[in-house]
């Protein structure tokens, strides 16, 4: 299970929240208001990211510009996956997981798995 270091993570919130892709000196302006770091530390940043397979690059004249490999939301469920694998007993994590969830989490999960066809109603718990 791949992890994000924290500034490894402030890096990839950028990358996440921009659709198009950026370059380091664009990350690094984001950043600004919320911590002092040297355009090289973004760029090493960038380039570790890229190497441990976060982030994809490509050239741009001189400049590299750089894009989320994948979405928050599949960081996440891997993230979800590693833990889930890291226990015993699957089945009494996920029972314990399924109790922890609202009912509007549960429902989405119950489409998500086809027994639930029914549409989403925003005024539910």
């Amino acid at each position: 299970m791949k992890q994000l270091g924290d500034l490894e993570r402030a890096v990839m919130e950028v990358l996440w929240n921009r659709a198009e892709p950026v370059t380091a000196r664009d990350v690094a302006r984001a950043l600004a208001g919320d911590r002092d770091l040297a355009y090289t530390t973004v760029m090493t940043v960038l380039d570790r990211l890229t190497r441990k397979g976060f982030a994809t690059r490509e050239r741009d004249g001189r400049a590299w510009r750089y894009r989320a490999a994948a979405s928050r939301e599949e960081y996440v469920a891997e993230l979800m996956l590693g833990a889930l694998a890291m226990t015993g007993d699957r089945d009494a994590a996920l029972v314990h997981f399924a109790q922890s969830m609202t009912g509007r989490e549960a429902a989405v999960l119950r489409r998500a798995l086809g027994l639930d066809k029914e549409p989403h109603k925003e005024s539910e718990p």
